[in-house]
């Protein structure tokens, strides 16, 4: 992959794609690595807690990213810089991380969690953000495809490691995780670069003004608040449903889950790419159309075959995904990247946190059905998903032709 060219005039050399893209990676790593040792971390060290407490230990995590990306992302634009929040976001980070493993009370621990998310997503944000500062826009799906596909495959390897590191220890997996982020504010400066900097910068009630007037925007954030609703989904209801109802064992579960988290990982930077010379809309709704029918078969489809449908649903995710990280920085204005991308991960924070609870909802209001609950549920998910990609076509078209 050859680094992008910047305008002569800057005088600057660009970033290459593949330091970017590492740093997202590990950057990631200690996010799901924390999944595998849940139970350790909660009821293994505090016994009274209550279900919903436990559950509190992941979600407030999601609630601080939510809360942090688009002040970090007005901050950014306001500022014109890049490196110095993201090296402070992975301080913050993996302090947090070390702070854990701290004999604290539970209200503490939340707290933590809650300034560990926030520092989390200013980090990815803005690391985001630099692939299309030094990207030209010829290059541009490629640099975001590689983006996409790094947090993909970072998510996808965290939780195995987590496991395996964790196996004997819970708190081994925060305090390498802690010191993993620390040894990344070291090495950072020496990797990455911020673009140069032109002109003056908007002031951040004028970055709110520009996001607002371009609603164009909304149409990359509904992708992305739908389609990681529907990931919500499946790490909890379509888990549960492979334990309780299948009755398929853990390494099982795990061999279906990488089913669809691997193709999804690889091909996320080549659809990145493709994008560059196909619609990056007609994309999404393409593979927004086929993941909603993969996602409406999951509760038909015997176990034997789970696997290869995974594998499909990962490649029709991929398509979906990378046009849809392009659009939003397509859409950014050049002095509004970081505050457009932070809503693009806002809408998909929200969106994440509200998948249990939507799969919950409907497997309450399903569980009376003969047959069982699940069919039914992954049915409305993916019908919604299929809606909406039809939905926002003609507000597409009136958009183009305002």
């Amino acid at each position: 992959m050859s680094d992008p060219p910047l305008p002569p005039a800057t005088g600057v050399a660009p970033v290459h794609p593949l330091r970017l893209a590492v740093c997202l990676f590990v950057l990631m790593l200690p996010v799901t690595g924390l999944v595998p040792v849940l139970t350790g971390l909660t009821q293994g060290r505090y016994p009274g807690t209550s279900e919903f407490a436990r559950h509190l230990f992941m979600s407030v995590n999601m609630i601080g990213a939510i809360v942090a990306a688009p002040l970090a992302g007005l901050a950014s634009d306001s500022l014109g810089r890049r490196m110095p929040l993201i090296v402070g976001g992975l301080a913050v980070n993996g302090l947090s991380l070390l702070l854990l493993v701290g004999d604290w009370s539970y209200p503490a621990i939340l707290l933590l969690r809650f300034m560990e998310g926030g520092a989390h997503m200013t980090s990815l944000s803005l690391l985001m953000t630099l692939g299309a500062d030094h990207a030209s826009r010829e290059r541009l799906g490629g640099s975001m495809g590689a983006v996409g596909a790094a947090v993909s495959l970072g998510v996808a390897a965290g939780a195995p490691l987590g496991g395996w590191l964790g196996a004997d220890d819970p708190l081994r997996v925060p305090w390498l995780g802690g010191l993993l982020m620390l040894g990344m504010v070291v090495l950072m400066p020496l990797l990455l670069r911020d673009p140069p900097r032109t002109g003056s910068r908007p002031s951040p009630r004028a970055l709110v003004q520009a996001l607002a007037r371009n609603r164009r925007l909304f149409i990359p954030y509904l992708f992305a608040f739908v389609d990681r609703l529907t990931v919500g989904v499946i790490v909890s209801t379509f888990s549960l449903y492979l334990g309780a109802w299948l009755g398929l064992a853990p390494a099982r579960i795990g061999l279906t889950m990488a089913a669809f988290l691997v193709p999804f990982s690889v091909l996320t930077w080549p659809s990145g790419a493709l994008s560059r010379y196909w619609d990056r809309f007609g994309m999404m709704v393409a593979g927004s159309l086929l993941y909603g029918v993969f996602f409406m078969a999951l509760g038909t489809v015997p176990a034997d075959w789970l696997v290869v449908v995974m594998a499909a649903g990962g490649v029709t995710a991929a398509v979906m995904y990378a046009p849809s990280l392009v659009l939003t920085a397509e859409l950014a204005g050049p002095d509004e990247r970081a505050s457009t991308l932070a809503g693009f991960n806002v809408a998909g924070s929200i969106g994440f946190a509200l998948g249990p609870l939507l799969g919950g909802l409907l497997v309450g209001v399903f569980r009376s059905l003969e047959g069982g609950p699940y069919a039914a549920v992954f049915a409305v998910v993916g019908a919604i998903e299929i809606v909406v990609a039809l939905a926002v076509i003609p507000v597409w078209r009136a958009g183009r032709h305002a």
